[in-house]
């Protein structure tokens, strides 16, 4: 087994052996010339110049890399120095650079972490006050019209106490979605694993939104009769929100007359992958990778012509995630969109 020597060591022994050579030889000069030659001074003499080249070239090499090198950690704001002050120094040149360059990507990549977090937050914050608001003010719109003398009016009275009622709701239900969300992120939301018929599921959420469906004509279909149940394990309550988030997106931005298919495939032996497939709009690719995030919407113009808390997405992935399974997107603008996630299979 080689024993690993400090290369600082090496250096510090070969300019020692150097310095020595060179010292000797003058000393065996001096000997011959004024005294008589005597091995056993000359190997003396060799021996302790070479230790004592070796410990101060050793020392100065170390001070010497160690407070430079340390400057330069601190002036880039690399690592505090009481970390960086319990590292063995080296006079290697190349590992000092791979270290720097090292600390170095570690910094950025965290510096540019945070830069995303921050425009997250902002982006989050603005929207979250952009969805509170829109509600908020309604609701005080039309009750400051009823406190300024509509209040008699029966017909108007009733009228914008169900447009405030329509406000409230909707604040209720972004405040309800914030919270699912805020659970699943924290595991505050346990989740009741159970076995059950991932079919039975798909069919109560078509019943569901059946009506919603047929407003705009949008046919809800399997892609083929599933005469046996599809036994899966997980939160069927969770599954089910997951599904009827889904499908009522698939409507929502749907071609009228268009169709809404879902279908259940066997992905690998404890794995089914159950898709969600319509032959809407499409979403542009730049869109797709932020799809989850909440509140973020493909149309950025700022209108809300469609209806929603912006959070429909986001739930669907924290559901999923939160059982250790996969969510996955594909579409193509003007063809259609294709949601799929997978799920573990009842044994």
């Amino acid at each position: 087994m080689s024993i690993k020597v400090k290369k600082s060591y090496k250096f510090a022994s070969y300019t020692s052996l150097y310095v020595t050579i060179f010292m000797t030889l003058i000393l065996s000069v001096f000997l011959f010339f004024y005294y008589r030659l005597d091995i056993w001074i000359i190997l003396a003499f060799a021996i302790g110049c070479f230790l004592f080249a070796f410990a101060i070239i050793q020392y100065r090499i170390e001070n010497f890399i160690y407070k430079r090198v340390k400057k330069i950690y601190d002036d880039l704001t690399l690592l505090e120095s009481t970390s960086f002050s319990n590292q063995q120094i080296t006079t290697d040149m190349a590992t000092l650079t791979q270290e720097i360059d090292k600390y170095a990507r570690d910094k950025k990549l965290e510096i540019e972490t945070l830069k995303v977090r921050e425009t997250y937050r902002k982006e989050f914050l603005g929207n979250v006050s952009h969805e509170l608001k829109t509600p908020l003010f309604t609701i005080q719109g039309y009750i400051s019209t009823l406190l300024d003398g509509a209040l008699h009016d029966e017909k108007v009275l009733e009228k914008y106490l169900r447009q405030a009622n329509k406000g409230v709701e909707r604040l209720t239900f972004i405040i309800k979605d914030l919270d699912m969300i805020t659970k699943l992120e924290t595991g505050d939301l346990s989740l009741n694993v159970e076995t059950f018929d991932i079919v039975e599921i798909v069919t109560n959420a078509y019943e569901l939104l059946e009506m919603k469906a047929s407003k705009k004509k949008i046919t809800l279909t399997f892609d083929l009769e599933y005469k046996t149940p599809i036994k899966v394990v997980a939160d069927r309550d969770r599954i089910q929100q997951v599904l009827t988030n889904l499908i009522d997106n698939s409507i929502k931005y749907g071609e009228t007359n268009g169709t809404t298919e879902i279908s259940i495939e066997n992905l690998i032996k404890n794995k089914v992958i159950v898709r969600v497939t319509d032959n809407g709009e499409g979403i542009y690719k730049e869109n797709i990778p932020r799809l989850f995030e909440r509140f973020y919407r493909v149309d950025q113009s700022g209108s809300r012509k469609k209806s929603g808390s912006g959070l429909g997405l986001s739930i669907v992935k924290h559901i999923i995630e939160a059982h250790n399974e996969k969510i996955y997107v594909e579409s193509e603008l003007g063809v259609g969109s294709e949601f799929s996630f997978t799920l573990e299979k009842a044994k």
